[in-house]
This record gives C-alpha cells, structure tokens and sequence, in this order.
C-alpha cells in the first residue's frame, strides 16, 4: 500500500494544452510529440525558477505544486508569456491553467485532496492564454504589482455542490490570452456545429443555414442522448439545442446543455425556445456564464443574427434574445434598482444583458465609445455591481442581480 504524508497547504497548478487532440489527428504524432516536448521544457524550467515542483507531466497536461501561492500565480503568468512567444520556429502554444491552494495529501506519484481536484476543473473552464484561479487563491495572494485579478462570476462546476466564484489572473499588459482570442478569430477557418432538434424539417432548415454562413455542421441530433453521444465521440466547437426534447418534452434540452457545460467546458451551448421562458434563461447562464446562448426560435431566420450568436458563443460569449432582456428589464418590483437609472442607461443595460460590447452597443445607438464607456460606469455603480470588460461576465452580472432582487 502507497505510503501517504500529513497534508500541507499547497498552491496547486494544472495546465493543459488546447485543441491537442485535434492538432494530433492533423498534423501527426511526430509534430505531437515535438509540442509536447516544448510543453515539459519550458513548464519544467519556470517552474523551477519560482520555486515550485512539476508533479507529473503526461502529453498535454502537467500538474505543479506551490509552497507559495504568490509564487504560482506568478508562475503561471510567466508560463503563459512564454507559451505565447512563439517565433520563426514555434508557434504558439495555447494553454489554459488553473490554479487553487489547499491542503491534500501526498501520496505515491502525486497528491490526492479538494484542492487539487478544484484546480482541475478551473483548467478545463480556462481558455487559451488564461490562469483561472479560485477564492481562496486570489484572496491569500494579495496585490501583486502588475497583475490583476478580474471576476468571472460564480459557475456550477462538475462534482461540486454549491457554485464556485472564479477569477482571471492577467497580466496587466501584453495579456496572453488577447493573443489567442485574436489569433483563433484570424485563423480559424470554420466553426464546427451540432445541431439538435425533434423535428426534422427545423434541424434541417437551421444546418442549411448554418452551411450557408460558413459553418460547418458534421452532425445532427433527435433528442438530448443522441446529441451527448456525438458531442462525446467528436466534441464541436458549438452544440444547438431545443429546450424540448423527447421523451418527455419538456425540458431535456436544458438539462444536456448543464451536461455538456459541466463535461466539455470549452463546447459552446446554444439553447433555442418556442417560447419566452426567462427562469431557464437565468438558469442557463448562472450555472454557466461563458459559451452560451438562449434564443427564441423566431430569430433563427434571421441568418445574421444566428451566425452572429454562433460565433460570440464559441468565442466564449454569452447572447440572450432581447425579447427575454426586455421582460427581465420589465418586471416591476418593491424598491426596485433600476428606478435609479436613467432612460438611457437602461437602454445601455438592456443592450449588454444581450452580450453586446461596448463598441456594438455605441454603432448600435449612434453613441461614442467615451460616452457608452460613462454610461456602463455609471450603470455599475448604480447597480452596485463589479465592472468589468468581458461581455459574459456583464451578462452574468445582469442576470444574477435582477434575479436576486
């Protein structure tokens, strides 16, 4: 039996390589193993320099361990610097980390214990360039000079009961993960969608259109088993849903939206409704605020506007119909909050629980950016909420406050 030491409080980081399966299947084991290699090497010496213990390293993953939390944070920050130099010779290297401190017990070839098992999770919710890291690892760092710690908001994360407060630990210039959502949005040639609903002439329309716009669409779904069966053999870049499925119809496509969040962090979940439903709406986006999306089905015909809510998705947005923003905005409560906006700045709010950015929002309503910049500023300190820049992240900021109140 595998001796085991007395726990410690340790600063856990796990990294992981993006879309290296796939990279393997184009490019070969020969190219695979090379990058792999450049990961280990590099992972290795750093963490090396700030102190640390690189655990395990197999393929595209490596687990690393702290007796410093400031030292990981910087550790990491400094891996996704240089992941992201790539040169003549290299390319970048997309890595998502994440990153919490806690006690765990150390066992034969590697440690066992809550903290291990969280910083796992936050890696698989990472996006390329990023460093998630929890509560509790954001708090006991403290301010490091040139780092901030941005919020992410609270997410359901698989194998936890309660939601999770995350955060983003970025450099305050020369931002990694800027670098791979530019990149991703340059080069990427199509983005793969799997399409899911009982009925076949809907399915059929909605992949025509799709096609059309550019995407590509390997696969279609009769109801919710089905769809998790192809998302789990070749996970998409996006899977569209019907909220009613079979057999039940009610709400089976709710529920594999949660599964696929929860199983795939980086497939991108579109929800579609025939009707207004604003509680599964909140629903979908407080357990999950990055990479999904809630439309009525009207709006499918509306080309542009579906591709458009594709793409934001798989860039890790959030859209929500706007009929679904107006009755939220609507609803009149005991002392309520947004008696304290003007006219405007409910306009401005509507517009940026839909996942608009400040830049769509001012072309949208013939504004400046300064002047949408004031007025966002102004919506958040009425509202008493943390700003921030992500579109998601102010989706998720709107949504779970009106729900709260």
């Amino acid at each position: 039996m595998a001796a085991e030491r007395t726990g410690s409080a340790k600063a856990f980081l796990i990294a992981d390589i993006r879309g290296f399966t796939r990279f393997t299947r184009d490019r070969g084991d020969e190219e695979a193993g090379q990058l792999s290699a450049r990961f280990a090497a590099v992972t290795r010496a750093t963490v090396e320099r700030f102190g640390g213990r690189t655990v395990e390293i197999r393929g595209d993953e490596a687990l690393v361990v702290f007796d410093s939390i400031r030292r990981a944070v910087r550790a990491a920050l400094e891996l996704q610097a240089r992941f992201a130099s790539g040169d003549d010779e290299t390319d970048p290297l997309p890595v998502g980390m994440g990153i919490d401190v806690g006690e765990a017990v150390e066992v034969e070839g590697g440690f066992r214990g809550g903290a291990l098992n969280l910083a796992a999770r936050l890696c698989g919710l990472a996006n390329a360039g990023e460093v998630l890291v929890s509560e509790a690892t954001a708090h006991l760092t403290g301010r490091i000079e040139e780092v901030l710690f941005e919020e992410r908001g609270r997410v359901r994360l698989k194998n936890l009961p309660e939601p999770v407060r995350v955060l983003r630990a970025a450099p305050i210039s020369d931002d990694p993960a800027e670098h791979f959502a530019s990149h991703a949005e340059g080069e990427r040639s199509q983005i793969r969608v799997v399409v899911a609903d009982d009925s076949i002439l809907f399915r059929e329309g909605v992949v025509r259109l799709l096609s059309d716009a550019g995407f590509e669409v390997p696969s279609t779904a009769r109801d919710a088993e089905e769809l998790m069966q192809l998302i789990r053999s070749d996970p998409p870049d996006v899977a569209i849903t019907d909220i009613r499925m079979p057999p039940t119809n009610t709400n089976e496509g709710l529920v594999a939206a949660a599964r696929i969040r929860e199983e795939f962090p980086t497939v991108g979940v579109l929800v579609l409704s025939q009707y207004i439903e604003t509680q599964h709406a909140v629903r979908l986006l407080e357990a999950s605020p990055s990479g999904v999306g809630y439309l009525l089905k009207d709006r499918v015909a509306d080309v542009a506007e579906l591709a458009d809510g594709v793409r934001r998705i798989a860039a890790g947005g959030s859209v929500i119909d706007s009929t679904v923003v107006s009755q939220l905005l609507g609803r009149r409560r005991e002392h309520d909050p947004l008696e304290r906006l003007t006219v405007r700045e409910k306009e401005i709010l509507a517009l940026m629980a839909e996942g608009r950015s400040n830049q769509a929002i001012s072309e949208g309503l013939f504004l400046s950016p300064k002047t949408v910049e004031t007025h966002v500023g102004h919506i958040f300190d009425k509202l008493r909420l943390l700003h921030s820049a992500d579109d998601h992240r102010r989706v998720l900021a709107v949504i779970t406050y009106l729900r709260a109140i």
